[in-house]
């Protein structure tokens, strides 16, 4: 599945599909934990989301600019693997939903440390030709490794174990990522940029802007999987089932990531990005509207899972052909800054608007805001001509 792939590329694919094995044992559980076993409500899952996601966007800004001061975007890799990895067993020991909060800070913090070095080492390692197969194939082992920790999860509580047993449990694969990026990830190269040289908006290429700034706009409208994760407890499925259907989504976007990547290679990313924000508004609708019976209830949930994998590669990638080449780990952590910061907002908003208006009220709002999103993007990428685009075009 990876032929012409570089080593770096590969590895950090497995590290991805460990550190997520780990991650997942925990994440589709921690919305379930949260409110039948420590009394929080949707808002409260939204603010706990949504902070730490914004907190987490901050540092990925931070850290791409680090990695394009000199700083070793291996060890910042490192630190932030590390960290979560460390903190994650803890939420087996919370006594309250404030301790949660504290703790997915910190994992999310972790992910903001490694992850636009990671994007920057991933883009600056393959050619113009294969970065969305590149992104898409680290796509792919994240939810490769995401799916197999839910199914880790699924076997060890229909087995009688607690809840509290599987989080602590996650520090095993967490252990083996940290032993992959510690003795086989090589030192990747990466331009710096000899004097400081500020970061441009207007030096941007259009569909950078076009992506940043609808990124935004499409984090206010993102339902976290979180709230899907108690809207199909709502009808029907039950807490143990629920790692089963986290690792049945996981699953169908581990294949749709690498696709979607290879085919934005082909096709080209703004198709490819659009086609999966559409996709998105698709599956709210049918969610409105037939969101009833277990089958339907898991058919939905895959689906929107599914929509939001297509896009994945296709963003990551058109940021690995546009930006500058000094500075494509400040304009990755830009991208995920404003990606995420909007996120707190969103999530809240939303688990708000379930709480008092219903929670078709906030699927409509979340499809008005998705589209919008899709508008400002196309509008801002349709700026830039063919030729002018190919001149803005990275090919190394």
């Amino acid at each position: 599945m990876t032929p012409g792939l570089p080593r770096i590329v590969v590895v950090l694919g497995l590290v991805s599909f460990l550190n997520d094995a780990a991650s997942e044992m925990i994440t589709p559980l921690l919305p379930v934990f949260l409110v039948a076993t420590l009394g929080a409500g949707p808002a409260i899952v939204g603010l706990i989301e949504g902070l730490a996601e914004s907190l987490s966007s901050i540092l990925k800004l931070v850290s791409g600019w680090l990695v394009d001061r000199g700083w070793s975007a291996r060890r910042l890799v490192l630190g932030g693997y590390g960290l979560s990895n460390t903190v994650r067993p803890l939420f087996g020991l919370a006594l309250g939903w404030t301790w949660v909060l504290v703790l997915r800070a910190l994992d999310r913090i972790g992910k903001g440390l490694r992850t636009s070095p990671r994007d920057a080492m991933i883009a600056v390692s393959v050619p113009f030709v294969d970065r969305g197969r590149a992104f898409g194939f680290h796509r792919g082992m994240d939810h490769a490794g995401a799916m197999l920790g839910a199914a880790i999860a699924f076997a060890l509580l229909y087995a009688g174990a607690e809840m509290e047993s599987v989080f602590m449990l996650s520090v095993i694969p967490g252990i083996l990522a940290m032993l992959l990026l510690w003795r086989v990830l090589p030192k990747p190269v990466i331009a710096h940029c000899v004097e400081h040289v500020p970061l441009r908006w207007q030096g941007l290429a259009w569909p950078l802007r076009g992506l940043i700034l609808s990124s935004g706009v499409l984090a206010l409208a993102t339902v976290p999987e979180a709230f899907l994760v108690l809207w199909a407890m709502e009808h029907g499925v039950g807490n143990a089932a629920i790692p089963l259907l986290w690792m049945l989504a996981h699953a169908c976007k581990s294949i749709l990531a690498y696709a979607a990547g290879d085919l934005s290679d082909r096709l080209g990313c703004v198709a490819v990005v659009v086609t999966g924000w559409s996709g998105r508004i698709a599956v709210i609708v049918l969610i409105m509207t037939l969101g009833e019976g277990p089958l339907t209830v898991w058919c939905l949930f895959v689906a929107y899972g599914a929509a939001l994998a297509c896009s994945e590669g296709a963003e990551r990638a058109l940021i690995g052909d546009y930006a500058p080449s000094a500075q494509k780990a400040t304009v990755f952590g830009l991208y995920h800054l404003v990606s995420s910061l909007f996120a707190l907002p969103g999530a809240v908003g939303l688990g708000l608007l379930w709480e008092w208006q219903g929670w078709n009220a906030a699927l409509v709002t979340a499809a008005v805001v998705t589209a919008v999103a899709a508008g400002v993007f196309l509008t801002l990428v349709s700026r830039m001509s063919v030729s002018a685009r190919a001149g803005f075009q990275d090919a190394g």
